[in-house]
């Protein structure tokens, strides 16, 4: 008997399917499953981490075909984006050629892989049938006003060449090319996805599914501050600025004010002073600096004083204005009020530039003296210093002050978000046209929706080199268009979209992707959304798992959706590792090639070991050891089937046997029992995707299997099929001809409902209880399945065998895994 022969099987399978239509996709489902896998970004073949995503993706919906289920289990392209207009550049070719044969490689990898998508549902977001949609997606948007353009200090890459929203800033670099981040003052177009932060963040209590490390992220991503903002104004001028804190009741104690270098009243308030050329030369030395070291807790605090004053209008006083790099333009109001005695970035900031610091909150039961103070005192405690507020805790000052203020009209209670409006401008060609048309005499003016999509022009015509600008500002034919309000000659709007904005609908699109007249229907949204199962990274915790959870919750106020929360299960797979323990990465050269693997070993045993290497959720190390032993198994399986399937074929069918109550050996009866415990568990595992215990189960059956000497020809056949249906997710085209082998009375293994265990089964009266000392097995033993965990532990300490192995040394503890084993420290 020879080894499996993978190219002959897989080839005869995914040729079955095809015909069959297996993975076809119900037009109206009576159980649906809904079945995501993030969809890829082109940039070359699929990756080990790819096929780790995907594979995982093809089990469950595997799993749930079998279990009766409806299922859309779609995929399509990420395909616009800086880094295939920058490979594009490289290589001197425009970026739909790279893009589109990128994609056609990757698909007939994906379609050799054989995994359960539905081709005919593919998206490919560059093209005109999709971006079309996007941009009907900016205008309903832009009707309902959360789409606008605005002048800000963004986020700008000297690389790329473009802006970046915050989330796409990791760490003060850029989320592509690493560089180092700045930011410039430009007028971009912004989705305002702060008026949706409360939403955004209470709605994620309803994610009961999702990983609480991601609700976490999000959470401080969106970040909630309850405080309050104080009035101050401008001395010797009537203009008043406004300051948020989370500490009202330390406004006594502000001896400075500090304004981020990209407010505007920053250069504002020195210019046609003394001041002026030091401040300007700070702000655009601030500007220069990574968010990162701006913020961190290690870099030493800076400033420039503005030679001007405003006046506290709670207490009165005289405060000193100045500007400081460690104040964002992204939180509050972009100006904060420096509480030294009570703040201790603040603290730092006036030591250095000898600003007075005054106590205005005691500890209880304490007195403190600024002078003598080496930091700042941060907890709440017994206000002082403060006016009529003096004595009050100051938690309920903290309240007294600002209702003082609202009294006065000089302050308020203020709920702040971190979350910063998306800004979804790109000064680059390869996106999706942004559909607005800027009109001397009308202003802005949306493309009607009967003029979508606006074409991106072709690729001939557009100098795709960046120059800080969009490369379409210098294609005439593009620009230059008439007004649709007044009719008079206008100009297009040059930028494209953030590539993000594509993939936050993407979802929506596949349940309906071949209609031309709407987006989807609210009909086919109705009948598959929400999205069951949505599998994919961690690192998009704060971009696209903010931005689709956004889009989704502005159409379904929009009536076009049925739910507001586009998955309710999510999950993130880790990453692939090399032997070495380090990411693959084409960098690196360290990338193992999925088609170089299906050369080799075919399919189904690269996914065996994938699946078998770690839990799903965990980085696996990728290495040839893994391969080996998920070849060895494989041919192991194959050739039991090989030698008894001949002799069985013709057996008759035998899955509804009583077998309990048949005339079966002990040995055969341990070999069911050992059977039903194993689907019992592999249910359970395919359900919480932990796919390695799984295989787990499988191989410690097949262990049992060998021990054991059957003489019932049909309950060999009952075996041989159940463990062919259990392990049909996991090695599909495996399954399969050990099904038809048998001799199947199905097209496919996968129209076959999957087995349910016998509960009588799954109890034994008796259990083999493994005795390890530090680890290492060192006995095993019959026992009763009923006995407590103390009896368990008496039974191994008293063992023969381990009371020798025991002797002169010391036991530290006995640990007891009920009904599998126990473990004696030494």
């Amino acid at each position: 008997m020879g080894s499996y022969p993978f190219e002959e099987i897989e080839h005869k399978w995914q040729k079955r399917w095809e015909e069959l239509g297996l993975f076809k996709t119900p037009e109206v489902p009576k159980k649906k499953m809904y079945i995501l896998e993030m969809f890829a970004y082109p940039s070359g073949d699929i990756h080990m981490g790819h096929f780790r995503n995907y594979t995982i993706g093809d089990v469950v919906a595997r799993y749930y075909l079998m279990n009766n289920y409806d299922i859309l289990h779609p995929f399509g392209w990420d395909a616009f984006g800086l880094p295939a207009e920058e490979a594009a550049i490289k290589r001197n070719i425009d970026p739909k050629t790279w893009t589109l044969n990128n994609i056609n490689i990757s698909r007939a990898t994906l379609k050799r892989v054989g995994i359960s998508y539905d081709w005919d549902r593919e998206v490919i977001t560059c093209n005109p049938d999709y971006y079309k949609w996007t941009q009907w997606i900016f205008l309903k948007l832009y009707e309902k006003g959360l789409a606008y353009q605005a002048e800000a200090a963004v986020n700008w890459c000297p690389s790329c060449k473009t802006v970046l929203a915050n989330e796409q800033v990791e760490a003060g670099i850029c989320w592509r090319c690493k560089s180092p981040v700045t930011k410039r003052t430009l007028t971009q177009w912004f989705f305002k996805i702060t008026a949706y932060a409360e939403r955004l963040l209470n709605d994620l209590d309803k994610l009961s599914e999702w990983p609480e490390n991601v609700k976490i992220m999000q959470r401080n991503w969106i970040g909630k501050s309850q405080g309050a903002e104080f009035d101050f104004l401008i001395e010797d001028s009537n203009k008043k600025f406004t300051v948020f804190t989370t500490r009202p009741d330390t406004i006594f104690g502000v001896t400075f004010v500090a304004i981020a270098p990209e407010h505007p009243l920053a250069t504002e308030l020195a210019r046609g002073t003394p001041y002026e050329k030091k401040v300007t030369d700070y702000v655009h030395q601030a500007q220069l600096k990574t968010e990162i070291d701006r913020t961190s807790e290690v870099t030493e605090k800076d400033g420039v004083f503005t030679g001007r004053y405003a006046l506290n209008l709670i207490s009165g006083e005289r405060v000193q204005l100045w500007v400081a790099d460690y104040v964002l333009p992204s939180y509050g109001t972009g100006i904060v009020m420096g509480v030294p005695a009570h703040d201790e970035r603040d603290f730092q900031f006036a030591k250095k530039y000898q600003i007075p610091i005054k106590v205005v909150i005691n500890p209880p039961g304490e007195s403190l003296d600024a002078t003598m103070m080496e930091s700042a005192y941060v907890d709440h405690g017994i206000m002082l210093n403060s006016g009529q507020f003096d004595g009050l805790p100051s938690e309920e000052g903290g309240k007294k002050v600002v209702e003082y203020a609202i009294g006065k009209g000089i302050g308020r209670f203020q709920v702040n978000y971190r979350l910063r409006d998306w800004l979804i401008s790109r000064q680059r060609y390869w996106g999706a046209p942004i559909p607005m048309i800027h009109c001397d005499d009308c202003g802005v003016v949306p493309v009607p929706e009967t003029e979508l999509p606006v074409l991106l022009p072709e690729e001939e015509k557009v100098d795709f080199i960046p120059k800080g600008r969009s490369p379409l500002e210098d294609v005439e034919s593009f620009r230059r268009v008439k007004c649709p309000r007044c009719g008079k000659m206008a100009s297009r709007d040059p930028d494209t979209m953030d590539t993000f904005v594509c993939s936050s609908w993407y979802h929506l699109r596949y349940v309906d992707p071949h209609n031309s007249k709407e987006p989807f229907s609210k009909e086919q949204a109705k009948l598959w959304l929400p999205i069951d199962l949505y599998i994919g990274g961690i690192e998009h915790a704060t971009g696209h798992l903010l931005y689709f959870r956004f889009i989704t919750k502005v159409l379904y106020d929009s009536g076009w959706l049925p739910v507001d929360e586009p998955a309710i299960r999510l999950f993130n797979h880790g990453m692939v590792l090399d032997e070495n323990g380090e990411v693959m990465s084409k960098s690196k050269g360290n990338v193992v090639s999925p088609v170089y693997l299906m050369d080799k070993y075919g399919v189904d045993i690269p996914r065996i070991a994938m699946l078998f290497a770690a839990p799903s959720d965990k980085e696996v190390r990728w290495t040839d050891e893994g391969v080996r032993g998920a070849t060895r198994f494989v041919n192991r399986i194959y050739r039991i089937y090989e030698q008894y399937a001949p002799t069985l074929v013709q057996l008759p069918e035998v899955s509804n046997k009583k077998w309990l109550e048949q005339d079966l050996s002990p040995a055969e009866q341990r070999l069911y029992r050992k059977l039903h415990q194993t689907l019992k568990a592999i249910t359970h595992d395919l359900n919480t995707l932990e796919f390695n215990t799984a295989i787990a189960a499988l191989m410690e059956l097949l262990n049992q299997y060998d021990r054991t000497e059957i003489n019932h020809k049909e309950f060999l056949k009952y075996f041989l099929r159940s463990f062919a249906l259990m392990l049909a997710p996991l090695a599909p085209h495996l399954a399969e001809e050990l099904w038809a082998k048998l001799g199947a009375e199905t097209p496919s293994i996968f129209k076959v409902t999957w087995p349910e265990y016998d509960p009588k089964a799954i109890h034994e009266d008796e259990i083999e209880l493994v005795i390890q000392i530090n680890g290492k097995i060192r006995a095993r033993q019959k026992v009763s399945a009923d006995l407590s965990d103390e009896e368990l532990k008496n039974i191994a300490l008293n063992h023969e065998k381990i009371e020798k192995l025991l002797d002169n040394k010391k036991v530290k503890r006995v640990i007891v895994v009920k009904g599998r084993l126990v473990n004696i420290v030494v």
